[in-house]
């Protein structure tokens, strides 16, 4: 009787949909990516892969990648899209029945390639085997359960005839129209299951062809979630001790939730489950994965620090590795500005927090790099000065020469040899533009 009721009230769902039905464009918009990634995130997942839904996300919607999963994972999420919408599509078109065929071809689609891949014997030798998309099995692939009994499939050489007689169930049932959608969506799913015609896939190709019939029926697809799997298996095994209504009844509650998810769509209602929200940051963290982290915000202190162990390190470097200018000037000097005066920076100097009480350094600080005395035209020995500027805000800080930025730090990040490179190259041609202007052509 509970399998009666559930599906009585799936009718008064499905009721409640149409009425609401059709959908804006926006809406229906929103519903079909919720399946989507439902879908093709549970039904993989329950089989292995190792993507999360933020990872599935990112894939199937923005087309890009994190994680170091392996890479069939990626390629089988992406074909399990594709496979989605061969099924959407079959299910629209009314001219062309669900075919052996095209249950080969998904398999195709599903696993992608050709690959070997470990195997026992029947003796309970290991080897390895070649699964080979798209072909009906050609050895058996009887499961051992976890209480050690072995579980066998239909044979390779009662494949064929099998599939051939599912497909004709399925006709019948149709024509017939004896048995309400769900309940043959259930059975083709769990027919399909029994005879696992395929090395590989037949787990996710039997949730395909469960939907397949509940979308051609006009009903939303099933999500089964992964986080229940074991409930799935247990209703599987119900049925292969007999109890299909059990299994059919599973299918149908699972219905129920894709029911009252589209008719939350219909309504513009927010589609967002419990731990949506836990998903999503998953999705920005996964996003924001190879940006750089905020870990000081600006202090006196951490300005000192910064000052003595990194700014004024770097000028004075600057100065010392710039060798092409080596015999062009009789000294090359670091100075900050402070205080109404100047001092020469030199290497081991440090400052301390009174540093404040002279300047406002809270918000800029002033460097020269001063090249003094050109020792090439004594009649003209002349010195050039370049200013290095550093504004600093709450969490990062920029750093000028001559007023141009050459880069943005933050205030725990090290420089990294292409930016000193880089800023030796802004000095050399600056002092190259000077040195060309004042040099006597004669």
């Amino acid at each position: 009787m509970e399998l009666q009721e559930t599906i009585e009230q799936i009718t008064e769902l499905n009721n409640e949909l149409q009425s609401l039905l059709p959908m804006t464009k926006e809406q229906q918009e929103t519903l079909d990516k919720k399946f989507r990634l439902e879908f093709n995130y549970n039904s993989n997942h329950i089989e292995g892969n190792t993507l999360t839904y933020a990872e599935t996300e990112l894939l199937l919607i923005f087309d890009e990648t994190r994680g170091s999963h392996p890479h069939r994972d990626y390629e089988e999420m992406k074909a399990s899209d594709v496979a989605l919408e061969m099924v959407e599509q079959l299910a629209k078109d009314d001219a062309h029945p669900l075919t052996e065929a095209f249950i080969k071809n998904l398999n195709e689609v599903l696993l992608v390639r050709s690959y070997w891949k470990e195997a026992v014997t029947s003796d309970g030798q290991n080897t390895r085997r070649k699964i080979t998309v798209g072909d009906y099995k050609k050895y058996p692939n009887s499961v051992l359960l976890a209480n050690g009994q072995v579980f066998n499939y239909a044979s390779p050489a009662e494949t064929t005839s099998l599939m051939a007689s599912l497909i004709e169930w399925l006709r019948i049932e149709e024509e017939t129209k004896q048995l309400h959608p769900v309940e043959v969506a259930a059975g083709l799913h769990y027919k399909f299951v029994r005879i696992h015609p395929f090395d590989d896939g037949n787990g996710r190709i039997s949730r395909l062809l469960m939907n397949y019939i509940l979308l051609k029926n006009g009903f939303p697809p099933v999500i089964i979630r992964s986080d229940d799997k074991n409930n799935y298996l247990n209703a599987l095994h119900d049925a292969d001790a007999g109890n299909i209504e059990s299994f059919n009844l599973y299918i149908a509650k699972q219905l129920i939730w894709s029911l009252e998810l589209s008719i939350k769509a219909a309504k513009n209602e927010n589609l967002e489950e419990q731990e949506d929200w836990k998903k999503k940051l998953s999705l920005i963290k996964k996003r924001l994965a190879d940006k750089e982290t905020i870990s000081v915000v600006k202090s006196k202190e951490v300005l000192i620090e910064l000052l003595n162990n990194k700014i004024i390190p770097f000028a004075i470097n600057l100065m010392k590795k710039i060798t092409e200018l080596d015999g062009l000037f009789l000294h090359r000097k670091v100075f900050m500005i402070y205080g109404g005066s100047k001092s020469q920076m030199t290497e081991g100097i440090g400052f301390g927090i009174e540093l404040f009480n002279s300047g406002n350094f809270l918000n800029n600080l002033d460097l020269e790099l001063s090249f003094d005395d050109f020792t090439k035209d004594p009649d003209n020995p002349f010195s050039l000065t370049l200013g290095l500027n550093c504004k600093f805000s709450k969490h990062k800080y920029d750093v000028f020469l001559n007023g141009t930025l050459l880069f943005t730090k933050l205030y725990h990040q090290d420089y990294s040899e292409r930016e000193i490179q880089d800023a030796l190259n802004a000095i050399g041609r600056i002092v190259i533009l000077e040195m060309e202007s004042r040099i006597n052509p004669n």
